[in-house]
C-alpha cells in the first residue's frame, strides 16, 4: 500500500473539486469558483447587481469581473460579506464595487478577544505555516477547499458601510428580495443568505465540501461547534433548491441540497456528543481522540473528507472549549520544568545515543510518529540538538505526505524546513505580515 494515500487523495482533489469558471446557477444568479481559495455569488437586480463575497485579492477578482461581463454589465451596487474578518471573502471587494456600493456585514455575536495585537508575531509564524508560506507548489498542492493563490495575491479590502445586529435581516435590493440571517459557526459574524426567488442558500463558511475547520491549527478564538450545528439547522428550515458555499463546488437539487446539509449537521453534532458524553465520563483528550470517530455510514461521504479540518483535530477543541486544559488528574495539576523532565526521561531510557537509535530506527521503519516524539524529548534536554533536529525534520516529511488535510500538510512542511533551516520563524513572520499589509489595501 502507498503511505501517501492522503497526498495522493489531495492531489487528486486538487484536480476535480474546483474546476474554475462562472456558472449560472438559476436566472439572474452566477456562482464563481475556482478563482481563489473562495467563492462569490452575484445576483442581477434591475439597475444593478448584488454581490456575496469578493473572492480573495484583487488578481482573483479582476480575472472573474473581466469573465462575469460576458454576462452582464449592470453595476455591483451591493457586496454582503458572509464574514468580514476571514480575508479570502473580502479581499477583492475594491476591484468589484462600483461607485457608491454599500458593503453589508453582520455585527459578530460574541466579543472578539481583546489585545490580540499582543499574539501577532506567533499568529503570523502560525499562520504562514497553516497556510504553506515557504512552501513550492508541488509542496502545497491546494488549500484543500480551494487552489492555492492567496500567498502572491494583492489586497483591495474595503470596509463594511453598513453592520447590523438582528439575527434576521430582510431586504429588498433593486428587486432582488435578501435575507440575512445570523449563523454563528466558523466565525461569530457569519451569516449565510437566502434568495427566496430562486430557491438558492449560500452558505458561507458553515458548509463546503470537506470536514470543516471546526478547529484552525494557526489558533484562535474557540469555534462553537453547538452554535455551528445550529446554524445548520437554520439553513435546512429553507427549501432551498441551490447550496452556494463559501468554497467549493456549488450543489443544486432540492434532495441532494437537503441531503448533503442533513449529513454534514448530524455528523457534526456527532462528533459534538460523543466527545461531552466521553468528558462527562472523565475521559481526557489522548483517550478521547483514539476512541471517537466518524461512524463509517458518514465517513465515507464525499462532502465529509477531511480536506481541510479534521475529527481529531475537532475532538480536542471541543475538550478545551468546554473544560478548559485540565483533565482531571492531580498529578497534571503540577509539572516539572521542561528540560529536567526531558533528562530524567533520558536517563531512565538509557541515556541520548541509545534514545537517538531508536528514533532513527522508528523512522527508517514508518513508525514516525514516535520517531518525533523521541526527538522531541532529545531536543528538550539539549541532546544531540543538531542531528535530532535533522531526523525531526526527516520524520515531519514524511508524515505531511501522510495528511489529507491541507492545513496538517501544510504545517508538517513548513515546520521540517524550519528545522532544515530552509525557512525560518522570522521569514515566516515577514512573509505573513506582508500578507497582513497586502490585505489593509
Amino acid at each position: 500500500m502507498n503511505r501517501y494515500l492522503g497526498e495522493l487523495k489531495l492531489i487528486a482533489e486538487a484536480k476535480t473539486g474546483f474546476p474554475k469558471g462562472i456558472t449560472k446557477i438559476t436566472d439572474r444568479v452566477y456562482f464563481m469558483l475556482g478563482y481563489g481559495g473562495s467563492t462569490a455569488t452575484l445576483i442581477e437586480g434591475q439597475e444593478s447587481c448584488v454581490l456575496i463575497d469578493t473572492l480573495n485579492g484583487r488578481e482573483a477578482a479582476e480575472e472573474a469581473l473581466a469573465e462575469l461581463r460576458q454576462f452582464t454589465a449592470k453595476p455591483i451596487k451591493t457586496i454582503i460579506f458572509t464574514h468580514y474578518h476571514h480575508f479570502d471573502h473580502t479581499a477583492g471587494a475594491g476591484v468589484f464595487a462600483a461607485e457608491g456600493c454599500e458593503i453589508i456585514a453582520r455585527t459578530p455575536a460574541y466579543p472578539q478577544y481583546t489585545r490580540s495585537e499582543l499574539l501577532k508575531d506567533i499568529a503570523a509564524i502560525r499562520g504562514a505555516r497553516q497556510f504553506g508560506v515557504g512552501l513550492t507548489p508541488e509542496e502545497v498542492i491546494s488549500v484543500g477547499i480551494g487552489p492555492m493563490n492567496e500567498l502572491n495575491s494583492t489586497k483591495a479590502i474595503l470596509k463594511p458601510t453598513r453592520w447590523f445586529s438582528e439575527d434576521r435581516l430582510t431586504l429588498n435590493l433593486d428587486g432582488i428580495e435578501v435575507h440575512l440571517v445570523g449563523a454563528p459557526g466558523e466565525t461569530d459574524d457569519q451569516l449565510f443568505v437566502w434568495l427566496p426567488q430562486f430557491k438558492v442558500l449560500c452558505s458561507g463558511d458553515n458548509y463546503y465540501h470537506s470536514w470543516p475547520n471546526l478547529y484552525a491549527i494557526r489558533g484562535g478564538q474557540y469555534r462553537d461547534i453547538s452554535q455551528w450545528v445550529s446554524s445548520l439547522d437554520a439553513m435546512l428550515a429553507y427549501d432551498a433548491e441551490h447550496l452556494l458555499p463559501g468554497h467549493t463546488r456549488a450543489i443544486s437539487g432540492k434532495e441532494a441540497v437537503r441531503e448533503n446539509l442533513t449529513n454534514y449537521r448530524d455528523a457534526i453534532q456527532y462528533i459534538l456528543e460523543e466527545t461531552l458524553k466521553g468528558m462527562n465520563k472523565g475521559m481526557t483528550i489522548a483517550q478521547l481522540v483514539d476512541t471517537v470517530k466518524l461512524p463509517e455510514k458518514w465517513a465515507v461521504l464525499p462532502n465529509l473528507q477531511e480536506y481541510y479540518g479534521t475529527v481529531a483535530w475537532t475532538v480536542r477543541s471541543i475538550y478545551t472549549g468546554y473544560l478548559g486544559w485540565f483533565d482531571g488528574n492531580p498529578t497534571k495539576l503540577g509539572s516539572l520544568p521542561v528540560r529536567i523532565k526531558a533528562e530524567k526521561t533520558l536517563a531512565i531510557m538509557g541515556g541520548a545515543e541509545k534514545v537517538y537509535a531508536a528514533a532513527k530506527q522508528a523512522i527508517e521503519h514508518e513508525d514516525e510518529q514516535w520517531g518525533v516524539e523521541l526527538c522531541d524529548i532529545l531536543l528538550d534536554a539539549g541532546e544531540k540538538v543538531a542531528e535530532s533536529k535533522a531526523l525531526k525534520a526527516e520524520g515531519l516529511l514524511h508524515l505531511g505526505r501522510m495528511q489529507v488535510s491541507a492545513n496538517a500538510r501544510h504545517y508538517y512542511l513548513a515546520c521540517a524546513k524550519e528545522l532544515l533551516g530552509q525557512s525560518g520563524p522570522a521569514k515566516l513572520a515577514g512573509a505573513a505580515m506582508d500578507m497582513a499589509k497586502r490585505n489593509e489595501g
